[in-house]
């Protein structure tokens, strides 16, 4: 059996290891895999193949500011690409993001509502069933389920400087109901059902949650050189904050207001700051660049004694999880799938900015017996969340949509 996955990148950000880690479960269980990209990757353990190059690309985000063209552009790389396609001749079709600047979605879908093989389509946000954006809690807008317009985050990516929001849907709306095999994996309940109010609804539908590797993010000891190494005080209780890119709606400014009501003994960390945004900071928050090194990743998580998630929007974010299986009890704003990671025993749900029932939620967690909560947030992340088992979920339901 051959399964063939398409995302914007490979083994690389949390799709690209999804996708990786779906791959070498599929070579496991005796297939051979295929990974198809459109931007940058890793090494991979699937073939992988290359959709356009830099310069598309590059087209692409031209198409995209000036005309509100998001995956209207890439013709010719992904003409070339279904040609690709027909030559490996997929059992699976697997769709990840399928926006990121690289392909052309008509062209895909004229093809796929043809081809014979079964289509799974992983949704990891809400791009899929709006005019425009990728995720909409933050400024709460419920257009997409009806007719999207006037779009108010044509800014936001995939950032345009004009707005076709009621052109994207509607198109959207066309071709991705097209399909009569596709099926839609939501990674979050909260999605599943904000599908069943889309134009999406009638697609059959199955929710699977993320995995990570619970065998690289474990507890870890910390020595005190590591501390050093980012000048992270021994003495104080880390309170830790995690973006791979810290957008408006990741949180950082609530981080900086969350700053403002600690006490003496606690330090904020976070990871993931570009320079600039280090430079900006408040002198009293430690701040550190994206890291590829998730063998220090896994240290920030070992040593901090909270994950603040305060992030505004998001499906299902894979930094709760991470810490979890580190032992790290999260704290997240109720937002999208995120309170999805904890329960009582392992972390705190809070409103959106509500920065009273933070402080109340922090000083809940650590009175908390630290022994007591780091096994049930490391059991929790090891029952719901481990990479094999979940992704062990998308190899049994390609199987059972094979012998239909």
């Amino acid at each position: 059996m051959k399964l063939l996955q398409i995302n914007s990148v490979v083994n690389t950000g949390s799709t690209g290891r999804i996708a990786e880690g779906i791959g070498n479960k599929a070579i496991e269980n005796g297939w051979e895999s295929y990974i198809a990209y459109g931007r940058y990757g890793n090494k991979s353990n699937s073939n992988v193949v290359k959709i356009g190059n830099k310069w598309s690309n590059y087209i692409h985000v031209g198409m995209t500011r000036l005309f509100d063209a998001h995956g209207l552009s890439s013709s010719f790389a992904t003409k070339k690409f279904v040609k690709q396609i027909q030559q490996i001749k997929p059992d699976i079709i697997h769709l990840h993001n399928i926006h990121g600047y690289y392909i052309n979605y008509k062209i895909l879908f004229d093809f796929l509502k043809s081809y014979h093989a079964p289509v799974v389509w992983t949704l990891h946000d809400s791009w899929a069933y709006t005019g425009h954006c990728a995720y909409y809690d933050f400024i709460n807008c419920q257009k997409w389920q009806s007719q999207c317009d006037h779009c108010p985050c044509s800014f936001n990516y995939p950032k345009s400087y004009i707005n076709r929001s009621h052109i994207n849907f509607k198109l959207k709306k066309k071709y991705f109901t097209s399909v009569k095999n596709l099926i839609l994996i939501p990674v979050s309940n909260w999605l599943k059902i904000e599908l069943k109010k889309s134009y999406l609804s009638d697609n059959k539908t199955f929710h699977i949650y993320n995995g990570i590797d619970t065998s690289v993010f474990k507890p870890e000891d910390v020595d005190d050189s590591f501390r050093i190494k980012y000048n992270i005080p021994l003495e104080k209780k880390i309170y830790l904050g995690v973006a791979n890119i810290w957008e408006q709606r990741k949180g950082l400014d609530d981080f900086i207001k969350i700053n403002e009501i600690l006490l003496s003994d606690e330090q904020i960390v976070l990871v993931g700051l570009s320079e600039k945004q280090i430079n900006a900071l408040p002198s009293n928050i430690i701040g550190i660049e994206r890291t590829e090194n998730i063998g220090e990743l896994v240290m920030l998580y070992s040593l901090a004694d909270v994950l603040i998630n305060p992030t505004w929007e998001d499906n299902f974010p894979t930094i709760n999880l991470e810490a979890l299986a580190c032992g790290t009890p999260v704290i997240t704003y109720d937002t999208g799938g995120s309170p999805e990671a904890v329960d009582n025993n392992t972390g705190r749900v809070v409103p959106k900015g509500d920065l009273k029932s933070l402080r109340l939620a922090i000083d809940e967690l650590r009175n908390s017996d630290r022994s007591i909560l780091s096994r049930n947030c490391r059991e929790r992340a090891i029952k719901h969340f481990e990479k094999d088992d979940r992704f062990q979920e998308y190899i049994d339901l390609y199987q059972s949509l094979l012998m239909k």
